[in-house]
């Protein structure tokens, strides 16, 4: 009996440490957005930022997207959300986490074609 209480003591203990190690925080997309290939529809998200990549998550509705978490030299007064539009579609390449000096560079995949956009949350 000791056996299945001592393993499941230490699953419970690895998913707390890969919980811990991850920062959250809210996103308010304004207009669906492409994360991944995924689609998202307008709404708000909650994204754990981990070492090498976030995963966005809203409902049944969860993305996982390489990042680069990069360092700015003043906090961003909101978040902002970075689009390459082609195709008629945004796709999120960037967001500067408000009240905060972070910024997720997304790898998402590459494309050749687009121009940036931005979306300020309040």
């Amino acid at each position: 009996m000791k056996k299945p209480a001592v393993t499941f003591a230490s699953l419970f203990l690895v998913a707390a440490l890969a919980t811990a190690s991850a920062k959250t925080y809210t996103l308010e997309l304004f207009v669906p957005s492409v994360v991944a290939g995924t689609e998202l529809k307008a709404g708000t998200y909650r994204i754990d930022v981990m070492d090498s990549s976030i995963v966005i998550q809203r409902g049944s509705t969860q993305v996982t997207v390489p990042a680069k978490l990069e360092k700015a030299d003043t906090k961003y007064p909101a978040t902002k959300v970075r689009y390459e539009v082609s195709d008629g579609k945004n796709t999120i390449k960037q967001i500067h986490l408000g009240n905060t000096n972070l910024n997720l560079v997304l790898d998402s995949g590459a494309s050749d074609a687009g121009t940036a956009a931005g979306q300020t949350i309040h």
